[in-house]
């Protein structure tokens, strides 16, 4: 059986540092503790009903109220699984394994292809939940399958990328919360790597670093180094990494919306749309470093809400509701949350 804990406080296990709390938490760890897992749930309907699976917890709005039962995900492990020489490496990890540690892990064996994606906070099974991306890379271009433990039946199953339903910082397991319990996730890695570097600030720090042709533990570094330095650490000030997504309209709207606002930063997408900066369009609007009491927009990157101390869930929310009721008013466009609501 799971460890169990009753009466769990979930504060330190969200970056944003929001106070909530379990009736009962379960630290998974092994496929066969997430089958023992369903059936305490199935067997406990009333009362212990899961409401929550939980990973690193960066991607991740608590509310407040008392929770029933929570699922911690904390496989572990990491390796190579095809012995051949070929145009990849195929290798797994663990869904409760740190991200960015095995990012680097995969870095440090020769295998390139995921260093774009260098410190991104979270686990590796949180990873296609969100289909995390930065700098010109999604994660769902790189994974080959992954297995999940389907609540409803407590049958196992393994997905393929079009069975994942990837979308832009969507996926399946995403739009279906509560239903998958992800295992463990495998990595198809390319032999014949090519640096993924078009992306401008990417580009424009690897130039200064004088990186001309980058091997990818220079990409993963100089990653690192912007990471750093436009975005705060959860462990000094609670947050949830970017709150919005980058909105993706018409290009009709597009071109009215670029008359009024030249320097709309606006990239064109495949399907003739356009994705347009969310973090651009909050700080027109006069949100970035704006403090409202214990909540407020980070100093340095407009996109990012941080939990200045004793903040609450109904705080990060009535936030980010004025923030995106401002944006519609001046620009006439949604912004969509990134993180989960709890």
């Amino acid at each position: 059986m799971p460890y169990a804990q009753i009466d769990a406080d979930l504060t330190a296990m969200n970056t944003l540092g929001l106070p909530a709390r379990a009736k009962c938490l379960l630290r998974v760890r092994s496929i066969r503790e997430a089958q023992q897992a369903y059936a305490f749930l199935a067997s406990h309907p009333e009362g212990f009903g899961l409401s929550l699976i939980l990973g690193g917890g960066s991607n991740l709005v608590l509310r407040g109220e008392s929770l029933n039962t929570v699922l911690k995900v904390e496989i572990p492990g990491w390796r190579r699984l095809d012995g051949t020489e070929g145009t990849s490496v195929l290798v797994e990890a663990g869904a409760g394994e740190n991200w960015h540690g095995f990012v680097r892990w995969t870095l440090t064996q020769g295998w390139p292809g995921l260093e774009n994606l260098s410190l991104i906070p979270g686990t590796v099974g949180a990873a296609p939940v969100q289909n995390i991306g930065a700098y010109g890379l999604e994660v769902a271009e790189r994974i080959e399958s992954l297995d999940a433990l389907d609540l409803t039946s407590g049958k196992l199953k393994r997905f393929d990328p079009a069975a994942c339903q990837f979308g832009y910082r969507d996926s399946i397991f995403k739009r279906q919360p509560g239903r998958w319990l992800i295992m463990a996730v495998r990595f198809r890695l390319p032999r014949r790597w090519q640096p993924i570097t078009h992306y401008g600030d990417l580009a424009h720090e690897l130039a200064k670093r004088g990186f001309s042709d980058s091997s990818p533990l220079q990409i993963s570094d100089t990653v690192i180094a912007l990471r750093r330095r436009k975005l705060p650490d959860p462990a000094e000030l609670g947050n949830a990494g970017s709150f919005f997504k980058n909105p993706i309209i018409e290009a009709g709207q597009c071109a009215a919306l670029l008359i009024a606002h030249p320097a709309l930063p606006h990239h064109p997408q495949p399907d003739g749309r356009e994705k347009l900066a969310a973090g651009w369009l909050i700080e027109q609007c006069g949100w970035k470093g704006r403090r409202l009491g214990s909540v407020g927009c980070h100093a340095q990157h407009a996109l990012i809400l941080v939990n200045h101390g004793g903040a609450a869930g109904k705080d990060i929310l009535q936030l980010a509701a004025s923030i995106q009721d401002d944006v519609f008013r001046r620009f006439g466009v949604k912004l969509e949350p990134e993180p989960v609501f709890i």
